[in-house]
């Protein structure tokens, strides 16, 4: 059986040890030269930066998030053993991990790591499609030609890359369609690599839960377990019709799911969705001019952020979660797409409003979605509003002054809140 040294990239046929350098590192397939669609996942990777920035946290529970009142972002493997999750809220997260040491993201650090990731997949394949700054669908169809080894050897290079010059790891997943690559990169992490060939396919899913089916929020994981779907095999059992009946176009997706067939492409220009910022206060509350204040500054991050990336939406979110964790949220379409921090706030602002003194607050957010070109957007003038186009007109400047003498060259007053 094909088999592959992960830590010396010696190829050879199946041996629990790898014949050249002895490492148990191996990993053995029938079909592991024929196999080319990836899924890279960095393991832990804000916590791994830290670790690796600061040796001494090398050996400690690490988790990465706001105060008290905030949330996990994520956390290390020592910390996940004592029940630690992304997501999680931040006091509960202490009561399992009471020695933890809580690290604020350094969103800076991670992009550049992200970065030179992303470098060392562009010397394997241009077909990259990034999930996050930790994650990417690879194809290397074709590739075996051009560096002389198959995808499978070039996949442990990658990660052994990572490892010797950037000091992380991730998790490999090989299959024959996204689908199971990501499902595959999930089965030994931390460090792993697991390879799910065709001829298993159906074998291999049958007695997994269908919650491994990426995108299946909590709502359709309810919906799949009142139709009595709690497995593959369960899914298998349902007619395509039936399945479309009961679910929509989900129920279409479901049933190739489930046989392992997954079509997409790995596309490198994955449009992205939307644009949103939030943030969790240290003590809830009702203080209209302090939730203003925290309004404008989101709403602010959402319009540079458009702007860096030459994106506008055209429709504005407004996010609440109240103190007893009840979420709130109101959207309105715009009459045209935009860009400008003073037109995102001024419809968020008018959400506000409209939800009312249900407060106290212990978070607020902004979004922007629907998202288009951003030379699309803010053609319209409003005839209700004679001065928008002198506030778009300053923005602009400020923009242009910022950009050369730093964020902080000109701030608002109602920034300061």
């Amino acid at each position: 059986m094909p088999a592959l040294c992960r830590d010396c990239l010696t190829q050879f046929d199946g041996a629990t040890r790898c014949p050249a350098c002895r490492s148990p590192r191996v990993v053995q397939h029938a079909e592991l030269w024929d196999l080319s669609i990836a899924h890279m996942d960095c393991d832990a990777f804000y916590a791994s930066v830290e670790k690796r920035d600061n040796p001494e946290l090398a050996d400690k529970p690490v988790i990465i998030g706001g105060g008290r009142r905030g949330v996990v972002s994520t956390a290390c493997y020592i910390a996940r053993i004592r029940g630690v999750r992304s997501a999680m809220p931040m006091f509960k997260a202490l009561a399992l991990c009471p020695d933890a040491v809580i690290v604020k993201p350094r969103m800076s650090a991670y992009v550049e790591a992200s970065r030179a990731i992303r470098a060392m997949m562009e010397d394997l394949t241009p077909s990259i499609e990034p999930l996050s700054l930790d994650e990417a669908f690879l194809d290397l169809s074709g590739t075996q030609r051009l560096h002389g080894a198959p995808p499978a050897v070039m996949l442990a290079r990658l990660v052994r890359r990572m490892r010797d010059e950037l000091g992380l790891t991730g998790s490999i997943g090989l299959s024959h369609n996204k689908f199971l690559a990501k499902i595959a990169s999930d089965l030994d992490k931390p460090n792993g690599y697991s390879v799910i060939g065709v001829a298993e396919t159906e074998a291999f899913l049958r007695p997994k839960p269908v919650r491994m089916i990426w995108g299946v929020g909590a709502s359709g994981q309810d919906s799949l377990d009142r139709a009595g779907i709690r497995t593959f095999d369960d899914l298998l059992r349902w007619d395509r019709r039936d399945l479309g009946a009961r679910f929509g176009s989900m129920g279409d997706r479901l049933w190739h799911l489930a046989r392992g067939i997954d079509t997409r492409r790995v596309s490198r220009d994955s449009p992205m969705k939307s644009i949103s910022n939030e943030t969790t206060f240290n003590e809830d509350t009702s203080d209209p001019d302090l939730l203003d204040g925290h309004l404008w500054r989101m709403c602010e991050k959402v319009a540079d952020r458009a702007k860096a990336k030459d994106l506008a939406g055209r429709v504005v979110t407004l996010k609440l979660k109240r103190a007893n964790f009840a979420l709130l949220s109101r959207r309105i379409a715009l009459r045209d797409a935009t860009q400008m921090a003073d037109r995102i706030y001024r419809t968020a602002r008018g959400l506000f409003d409209q939800v009312g003194n249900q407060g106290p607050y212990r978070l607020i957010g902004a979004g922007l979605s629907d998202l288009c070109a951003a030379q699309d957007a803010d053609r319209s003038p409003d005839l209700l509003d004679p001065d928008a186009a002198k506030r778009a007109h300053a923005e602009r400047a400020t923009d242009a002054i910022r950009a050369r003498f730093g964020p902080d060259a000109i701030l608002k007053g109602r920034a300061l809140r």
